[in-house]
């Protein structure tokens, strides 16, 4: 059975600036060993209002499941996602 994780990426102004845009590409970067042990849904959403809250960290903001991931990249995304699934990243191996 694969393991289902949800990634809701915020699209809001100071996110899609600051790197989102490139985080919605993400499904495109998957690699085929994670699209087949994952089941993967992820969303745009407008904002997630993270910004307003200082303390919650710097945009762009991600939320992999119930963990919000700050000052998000693919790369970090991709590692969490290794993570969750129980992979090794193998670019970083």
């Amino acid at each position: 059975m694969k393991k289902k994780i949800k990634i809701s990426i915020c699209t809001g102004t100071a996110c899609f600036v600051m790197g989102a845009s490139e985080i919605m590409l993400l499904e495109e970067k998957l690699p085929e060993t994670i699209r087949q042990s994952v089941d993967l849904e992820i969303e745009g959403l407008t904002c997630m209002g993270n910004c307003k809250d200082r303390k919650t960290g710097k945009p762009p903001f991600v939320k992999i499941n119930d963990e919000i991931i700050t000052e998000a990249n693919l790369v970090t995304i991709l590692d969490k996602i290794y993570e969750l699934a129980g992979e090794t990243n193998a670019a970083h191996s």
